[in-house]
């Protein structure tokens, strides 16, 4: 009996300890040095804040590799309804999971000026991976393209890939071409 008195008062200091250790406390002292504790602030205190935590978690999200791909060689493929060219250059980039900027040139002056300074002309796809851009689409090398610049070579597993849709073309003053 004595045993059982004994395991209850631990259990229950286990569980007000695991809840109590969910609150941080942050503010300043009078120095001006951020303080953290798991005590309240003296009453003196103003501007203290209370954090609560939920116990332990790992974030979800893209993979580390992905993200720094993305941030080192954004990708952005300027295409529209040009036929099989545009939707495959969709769909590799879809099927392997690769976050880009679909820009239609046809509808946005601002993005046939922009094409039109990066290749000269009015043509699509283009892939724009960083600073690299491929005119027309070549599978075999934007896959290439894609795995210097490091993106992964499949979606994440689980992951759907987005389907297909086909640009809505606009009228635009100068209709870009398939290559």
């Amino acid at each position: 009996m004595k045993h059982s008195g004994w395991l209850v008062a631990v259990l229950l200091g286990t569980v007000f300890g695991v809840l109590h250790a969910g609150q941080l406390y942050q503010w300043k002292d009078e120095q001006g040095q951020a303080v953290y504790s798991d005590q309240a602030p003296p009453p003196s205190v103003k501007n203290a804040q209370q954090k609560n935590f939920q116990g332990s978690f790992i974030e979800v999200g893209e993979p580390y590799a992905l993200r720094m791909a993305r941030e080192k060689h954004p990708v952005t493929l300027y295409a529209n309804a040009c036929g099989p060219a545009c939707e495959q250059a969709r769909q590799l980039l879809q099927t392997r999971g690769i976050p880009f900027t679909d820009t239609n040139p046809e509808t946005s002056i601002e993005a046939q000026a922009a094409l039109q300074k990066l290749t000269g002309r009015l043509h699509v796809p283009v892939l724009v991976i960083g600073s690299d851009k491929i005119d027309g689409f070549e599978a075999n090398q934007w896959q290439a393209a894609l795995d210097r610049a490091g993106y992964p070579k499949t979606a994440l597993p689980g992951s759907k890939p987005k389907p297909v849709a086909a640009a809505t073309p606009a009228p635009a003053p100068e209709p870009a071409t398939a290559q």
